[in-house]
């Protein structure tokens, strides 16, 4: 079950995070991975990584906020099974903080990011019945405090997977979206280590408690899922919103 092998998936946001644990994680199922990402290096680490282990994977610099560098980048690939929309930036402020460029520069990425991914990958799933899956967030149904702009990308992408998985279901390519919680990548150090030195470990067990059942994700259970949907077991699985939050949304504290 959950094979991969002769399958080719290309992953935006590779090299690092969740983008880097799900391309490992699919290569680890037998899938050829394009890794997509901004920095050329991490993206190469990345598929060297997937190499070294015996997977197959290509790295591919992208800058998913401009068209036509997604188009150039997708130009290199002949034939794809599977995206997983995962590269995103946050921001932290609400209505009153958050300037014109901040509102722009999240919606170019995360919005217009993953549409122009989806845009040019849709040709080719259409000819191999393939898979999209997007990275929404629990902020796209909830209201999280000074998170304005980030929730509001964020909905914009579970519309976007709703939209795409009624227009393209008589295509046979399914479309569906991930909203975890909150997940222990290096953005959460980095965000600690600049918000609150010295406080680094106090502040983040605050927000491991935030969820339910007591802790973070780790990169690789949201990767799991994403191996999971682009399995054929998940081949009647389309136009859902996955929450995978340690019970943030439903369990309520």
């Amino acid at each position: 079950m959950f094979s991969l092998q002769g399958k080719q998936i290309a992953v935006t946001g590779a090299g690092s995070g969740i983008g880097k644990s799900s391309a490992e994680l699919l290569a680890g199922q037998g899938a050829k991975i394009y890794v997509l990402d901004l920095d050329k290096e991490a993206a190469q680490a990345t598929a060297n990584e997937i190499t070294t282990k015996g997977g197959l994977a290509e790295a591919i610099q992208i800058d998913v906020s401009q068209e036509s560098a997604v188009q150039a980048a997708f130009q290199g690939i002949s034939s794809l099974d599977g995206l997983f929309n995962c590269a995103g930036i946050s921001h932290i402020g609400t209505i009153e903080t958050t300037t014109a460029s901040d509102f722009h520069k999240l919606f170019q990425v995360n919005v217009a990011g993953t549409f122009f991914c989806m845009q040019a990958a849709i040709p080719l799933l259409k000819k191999s019945g393939g898979c999209i899956v997007n990275m929404a967030s629990v902020a796209a149904t909830m209201g999280i405090p000074d998170r304005f702009a980030y929730s509001m990308t964020k909905s914009a992408v579970l519309g976007m997977t709703l939209s795409v998985a009624r227009d393209l279901v008589a295509h046979n390519v399914r479309c569906n979206c991930l909203s975890p919680g909150r997940v222990h990548t290096p953005f959460v150090d980095n965000f600690l280590a600049k918000n609150y030195p010295g406080k680094e470990q106090e502040m983040f067990e605050k927000l491991a408690q935030t969820q339910p059942i007591g802790r973070m994700a780790t990169p690789d259970e949201i990767g799991a899922l994403v191996v999971y949907l682009m399995c054929d077991e998940a081949s009647f699985i389309t136009g859902v919103d996955y929450a995978i939050d340690g019970g943030f949304l439903n369990l309520k504290m």
